[in-house]
């Protein structure tokens, strides 16, 4: 390997299969290569998990671990249940941001206990567009003032615990109506109008890290975020003064890898200034490293990308890493702030028996297959969950953005006018035939258990 091929290494954070690191992975890692992205393939148990980690670190203590636990609907330490922490957007309606620094502090404990240096979070993005598939309850709200505070607030209780923070998607993916992990969105408002306040609030707190988005922002340039120097490098660095690691989101995303191979868009986003490159989602083998490790190496060549960018880059992936206190996951704000997060009108007690309808509603890429529901809540609350009896419970998400569930719901009101509409996404569409609605602004398990405890208490 080449000292160029070597400090192209250093900006790469793979991903791979299993539960235990793959032979290559460890050699990749003890020859210099920069970090590793984890996802819930990678996780079974905590103990697992720490062992994992030990193994990388073992190999290079400087390698950065890094994994995407935003706490709601998107969690990789929780993938099975379902997370026992809010989401933003319940963090947000909650209104609280001490409850929001410590349920960042929480989440932020159980990564430093397994090793975990770098969290691919908080979402720092003003959910501005309803139709907006993949943001959504990932975002603490509209308001761009009130984003940029909770942004703040997990910021420094994340990095308190000893965890890089790394706020996301730059310059904003809120704006938008398409998933970048499948074609390439475009922004609609100047980031200035709103989208930025959040970042600039992020990188006031401290934040170590900040993640490019796969859009485009026709007020700024043409070409995605992610390899535009004028976002990255003009807006990023010379407006806002951002000192830290800016990191790529997914480079093999459909928003960036529809125009560009992934080692090709891995030596744009270096130009642009992205300084880490996350690739993994899906192509996590050891020739995606190879192919940008080459592509990197000749582009330096060519004089398309400079030595001192790439050993610029590399030195940032080198200092993210944080020291925080020690401490133990409490999780008393978590449930406090998925208490606070619940909306009720009208009647919307349970006894005994209910019959739980739950409407489909598809998990985006970014969340993956994580379950979500009432049913195991009201079973845990000593309700008998039946297919005919008892009160009925209609469990939706997102269904704003669902025309056919909008009309199964609306019949299923006519049949059961008593029903309890629980929704459990963004709450922007509201059945006018409801009487009884609970709005829990999030799917994770925690704000399940709300509800559950709401329609339960006596």
């Amino acid at each position: 390997m080449s000292s160029l091929q070597a400090l192209a290494l250093r900006c790469i954070l793979p991903g791979f299969d299993g539960t235990t690191a793959p032979e290559w992975v460890r050699r990749r890692a003890a020859e210099g290569l920069g970090g590793v992205v984890l996802f819930a393939r990678n996780v079974d148990t905590p103990d697992q998990l720490r062992r994992l980690v030990e193994s990388l670190h073992a190999e290079r203590p400087e390698l950065v671990v890094a994994i995407d636990e935003e706490g709601g609907e998107v969690t990789r330490l929780e993938a099975k249940t379902g997370s026992s922490y809010p989401g933003n957007l319940a963090l947000g309606y909650a209104g609280d941001v001490r409850l929001t620094r410590e349920v960042a502090a929480a989440i932020g404990a159980d990564l430093a206990a397994v090793g975990i240096d770098l969290n691919l979070a908080p979402v720092a993005d003003v959910n501005t567009d309803p139709r907006n598939p993949i943001i959504g309850a990932r975002s603490f709200g509209a308001d761009a003032g009130a984003v940029a505070a909770h942004t703040a607030a997990w910021v420094q209780g994340l990095q308190g615990a000893g965890v890089a923070a790394c706020a996301k998607h730059f310059p904003g993916h809120g704006d938008t109506s398409v998933d970048s992990h499948v074609a390439l969105p475009v922004a609609g408002e100047d980031p200035h109008v709103r989208a930025l306040e959040p970042f600039r609030a992020a990188i006031a707190a401290g934040a170590r890290a900040i993640m490019s988005a796969h859009i485009v922002v026709p007020a700024l340039d043409q070409a995605p975020a992610t390899i535009s120097a004028r976002i990255m490098t003009g807006m990023l660095r010379d407006e806002l003064g951002f000192g830290g690691l800016a990191v790529s989101d997914g480079l093999e995303m459909r928003g960036l890898a529809g125009d560009h191979d992934v080692a090709e868009a891995a030596v744009l986003a270096l130009a642009a200034g992205c300084d880490a490159l996350v690739v993994g989602g899906g192509l996590r083998d050891e020739q995606v490293v190879l192919d940008i490790t080459n592509a990197v190496a000749q582009a330096l060549e060519e004089g398309r990308l400079s030595e001192p960018r790439l050993a610029e880059a590399a030195s940032r992936l080198d200092r993210v890493k944080v020291v925080g206190a020690t401490q133990e996951a409490e999780r008393g704000a978590a449930r406090e702030a998925a208490r606070r997060a619940i909306c009720a009108e009208g009647d919307v007690h349970v006894e005994g028996e209910a019959s739980v309808v739950q409407m489909p509603s598809p998990s985006s890429i970014a969340a993956g297959d994580i379950p979500w529901g009432m049913t195991e809540a009201l079973v845990g609350r000593g309700v008998l969950v039946t297919e005919k009896s008892g009160r009925f419970v209609i469990t939706v998400r997102d269904l704003h953005r669902q025309p056919d569930n909008q009309r199964t719901v609306d019949a299923l009101l006519r049949r059961h006018p008593d029903a309890i509409v629980v929704e459990m996404g963004v709450p922007l569409h509201r059945p006018a035939q409801a009487r009884a609605y609970i709005a829990t602004h999030g799917s994770a398990r925690v704000c399940a258990e709300a509800a559950a405890e709401r329609m339960t208490a006596r």
